[in-house]
């Protein structure tokens, strides 16, 4: 459940749900993938497990996979001026192009989707070695973003054909699963995003936030989370509102060129242990001011972790009638203003953090300013 506090939206869906079970992986595509994975590796914690390229075979593209826990992330880069991963780079930088589900029944799912209206990218398709097999298929998404479904049929190998053991282990940071991933779409698209993932997907919308949640005097956005009934999928998607100011939103979009992916966020269990080794590892994250923490005890009441250490790492507290939780925003992930991650430990909370909003954007609105796009 959600706190009340966080708009709930209560209306029935008039779509079945696709079988989709969970995240699957999320597939960047980047200039350069062996400086990606040893980024991921090196500050993430993430262990590179897998390999696929010229080296083995596959000579369009070199793609790393790295797995930390049940994450799963796929670095891919482009060999030749016409693959799609260089295409994409060319016009919107680094940035996350696949988020794929994994799914109890491909074609069920697959189809589904077509007939309620998905744009088709690739149909099904069985990729099988000495491993086992799999069943995969794409649809599109908002901007150049698609879904891959993804059926496994207990295949044993690393990630999917054609990728080849390839093992640089890294210190793990604690990161567990995937939470929330959120996506930026232009202004007066938001509803047509979530039209579509209710009835194409059959999710239902979670909760909602408007411009009185989310603002400072500059700048302000609009919210709806898309979800699963299990809650294993949580789909925020963002829109800017008019402001003084340009939006991080609108600056997102400015610098990607389209609607996409603007934040991954990933749960651990010890968000403590988790910031204290991503910052000794020298990731960088956002910074909050001392004058957050002056009044945090009376705002969110009496929670298990020290005041002191929140403060001194920069962890955000959110409480709602359910339970409270934790998080922390990294900065963009590359040159330009665009993705970045959220640590988030939840302790009963099933929100967002909405009560950190204002710190948040507080934050986000500084960093505009030094690269002048406030």
């Amino acid at each position: 459940m959600i706190s009340s506090t966080e708009n709930p939206v209560t209306h029935t869906v008039s779509h079945s749900e696709l079988p989709i079970l969970d995240f699957h992986a999320i597939e960047f595509y980047v200039g350069n993938a062996k400086q990606a994975a040893y980024f991921y590796n090196k500050l993430f914690g993430f262990d590179i497990v897998a390999y696929r390229g010229p080296e083995t075979g596959y000579r369009e593209a070199a793609s790393y996979l790295l797995k930390q826990n049940n994450i799963r992330l796929v670095l891919t880069a482009g060999l030749s001026p016409e693959h799609p991963a260089v295409q994409h780079v060319e016009r919107h930088g680094d940035g996350i192009k696949d988020i794929s589900f994994l799914v109890s029944n491909l074609e069920e799912a697959y189809h589904l989707a077509i007939q309620r209206g998905a744009l088709e990218e690739q149909q099904p398709t069985i990729l099988t070695d000495e491993s086992g097999r799999i069943a995969k298929a794409t649809i599109g998404a908002y901007g150049d973003t698609t879904h891959t479904f993804v059926q496994m049929d207990e295949y044993k190998g690393p990630y999917e054909p054609g990728f080849k053991p390839h093992h640089v282990p890294s210190p793990s940071t604690g990161l567990k699963r995937i939470d929330h991933i959120v996506a930026n779409v232009e202004p007066g698209k938001m509803e047509a995003w979530v039209e579509f993932y209710q009835r194409v997907f059959g999710f239902y919308t979670l909760c909602h936030f408007d411009e009185k949640d989310i603002s400072t005097q500059y700048s302000a956005l609009v919210s709806k989370v898309m979800a699963n009934r299990s809650g294993s999928i949580k789909l925020p998607i963002n829109e800017p509102a008019p402001g003084l100011g340009k939006s991080q939103i609108q600056e997102y979009l400015d610098y990607y060129h389209a609607p996409g992916v603007q934040h991954i966020a990933i749960a651990t269990e010890d968000i403590l242990s988790t910031v204290s080794a991503l910052r000794q590892n020298g990731l960088e994250l956002m910074t909050v001011p001392d004058a957050y923490y002056q009044d945090l005890a009376k705002r969110v009441g009496t929670i298990q972790e020290s005041m002191s250490e929140l403060a001194k790492l920069g962890i955000l507290v959110d409480r709602d009638e359910e339970g409270y939780l934790l998080q922390i925003f990294t900065q963009p992930v590359q040159d330009r203003p665009t993705v970045f991650f959220e640590i988030i430990q939840r302790q009963g909370s099933g929100g967002f953090g909405k009560g950190n909003f204002k710190a948040l954007f507080e934050a986000i609105e500084r960093d505009q300013q030094r690269r002048g796009n406030l």
